[in-house]
């Protein structure tokens, strides 16, 4: 319950650079401070807010920002998992120069990465990562020579990857089996769907980390086997890791040592 540094800020600290961490960028103290570096360009990744008109203009040739996700498509606060939720095919990580709107501004590099069935939103997540500081590193470089273009996106094609919100990780049996699948991938490992097992007092809230697609039908939510295959509206889906309240995240075969969930148990 403790705020805790970022990679970068420990990396910075360790090399001796100095590090600010203001709550808001829109006080005159922290445009101040900002503008007295006097920066040729700012890199802002995974930054979450806007960013005030005078931080905008602060840098000589501008901001740039990496985002996730095949702009215009996805736009916003959750490009990573509203791209798996919606079982898009592909994304990208893409280098946009930041404007007053969000996420809205031309795109100066762009990257596609093919997505496979059952990658997790914590894997998109790393490999982004990693493709995108190369990325912004070849940016840089372009910016430097004079030679990075920057195109402005489409207007066809907006969508906007709202914030995730926890009432809806909840996992819906009715939806069909694919639906069910990509919600739990899209949701691995923050903040993680969720279902119910049991009754009354003996009702436990269990987490699912990982799942296929598997054959089966029947009655949402009812368990088909004793290895976690759970019918869906449409098909069937088997969970492979879950964690259970306080525990760490584990193979279904191993959890089901300790909690049997026998065919015919009925998730909700």
């Amino acid at each position: 319950m403790e705020p805790q540094k970022s990679p970068v800020q420990d990396f910075a600290e360790a090399t001796g650079l100095t590090v600010q961490s203001p709550i808001s960028l829109r006080s005159p103290e922290a445009t101040a401070v900002f503008s007295a570096y006097q920066p040729d360009v700012a890199v802002v990744v995974a930054y979450g807010l806007l960013l005030p008109p005078a931080i905008l203009a602060a840098a000589a040739l501008g901001c740039l920002n990496l985002h996730p996700s095949k702009l215009p498509r996805w736009r916003g606060a959750a490009p990573i998992q509203r791209t798996l939720m919606a079982g898009d095919s592909e994304t990208a990580v893409s280098i946009m120069q930041m404007e007053a709107g969000l996420d809205s501004g031309p795109v100066c590099l762009a990257e596609i990465v093919p997505l496979t069935v059952d990658m997790t939103a914590g894997q998109l997540h790393d490999l982004a990562a990693s493709r995108g500081a190369d990325l912004m590193v070849r940016a840089l470089g372009a910016l430097e020579r004079g030679s990075l273009i920057c195109t402005p996106q489409r207007a066809e094609g907006v969508t906007y990857a709202a914030k995730i919100d926890k009432a809806e990780a909840r996992i819906d049996w009715r939806k069909p089996a694919k639906f069910v699948h990509d919600h739990i991938r899209g949701l691995s490992p923050f903040p993680g769907s969720w279902f119910e097992l049991g009754t009354g007092a003996q009702t436990e809230r269990i987490k699912v980390l990982r799942s296929e697609l598997a054959p089966g039908t029947g009655d949402p939510g009812r368990c088909l086997d004793g290895a976690l295959t759970v019918a869906c509206q449409d098909g069937a889906v088997r969970l492979l890791q879950l964690q259970r309240p306080g525990k760490k995240p584990m193979a279904a075969e191993n959890v089901l040592r300790g909690l049997p969930v026998p065919p015919g148990s009925q998730l909700r």
